[in-house]
């Protein structure tokens, strides 16, 4: 415990300094640095998905700084500082596990959840749903919701009617296409969100498979760019036979 208060201690050491001596830190506002601390948060998910834990170690220290720094901002307008923060968190998590630090009796992970969503709705908020943030993309988004409104019992019983659900979205989807009605991009919407909704049943994180297969399919194309372009061959001049004998043969190599 000592080190890690020591490490602690030295990172809150340099970004005094920092913020005295540096012309770019000294810059910096909490406005300023939001979007900087999106793009690192972008960075740690793509070294989680990749598995490169020796990269995830480095991005939560990028953001690591990021927390510390907003911090130190918000001292010097005696607004709040780090240890103002990191108290903040530790009486929430108190509160918020009245199983670990009360008597309150929980049988598993679901009843933790439900417990949680009922304190924060004690706490003053007025809907489940309020912790989902509204810049989240909508994909995460959804996931989100989904999550919450299981946390307090709303939710199918199983991934068999889940999956009828989905069924069900598709064939409005395709009633609508047939009309070209206005309403196809409503039920287009929830088609994917009856999809995340099964991918929850199924304890698949859709973000996670999306950008998963998203990497597969960059990777895929660019050896299609790179073999075919050793071949001398252009892929605009290409038909997409052509094409689909170099993107069966990144299959084959797991590309």
């Amino acid at each position: 415990m000592k080190e890690k208060l020591v490490a602690f201690e030295r990172l809150l050491t340099i970004m005094d300094e920092l913020r005295e001596k540096c012309p770019w830190d000294q810059k910096q506002t909490i406005q300023s640095l939001r979007h900087l601390t999106i793009e690192e948060t972008y960075e740690l998910t793509d070294a989680i998905i990749e598995n490169d834990l020796d990269e995830v170690k480095k991005e939560l220290g990028d953001l690591m700084l990021h927390l510390v720094f907003y911090a130190k901002i918000a001292s010097e307008t005696n607004t709040f500082d780090i240890a103002d923060v990191l108290n903040s968190i530790c009486e929430k998590l108190i509160h918020r596990h009245p199983h670990i630090y009360g008597d309150v009796k929980v049988a598993d992970e679901e009843e933790v959840k439900r417990n949680w969503e009922k304190l924060k709705l004690k706490e003053g908020k007025t809907s489940v749903l309020e912790g989902a943030p509204k810049s989240l993309p909508a994909l995460v988004k959804a996931i989100r919701i989904q999550d919450k409104a299981r946390g307090i019992g709303f939710d199918w019983d199983n991934k068999e009617q889940v999956w009828d659900k989905v069924n069900e979205e598709i064939e409005e989807l395709q009633v609508e296409i047939k009309a070209e009605s206005d309403q196809i991009e409503a039920e287009f919407g929830d088609v994917l969100f009856s999809l995340i909704n099964y991918g929850r049943f199924l304890n698949i994180n859709p973000e996670d498979a999306l950008e998963k297969t998203n990497k597969k399919f960059i990777k895929r194309f660019q050896y299609l760019e790179s073999e075919s372009k050793k071949d001398g061959k252009e892929l605009s001049e290409m038909s997409l036979t052509e094409m689909d004998v170099y993107w069966n043969k990144a299959k084959m190599l797991n590309q």
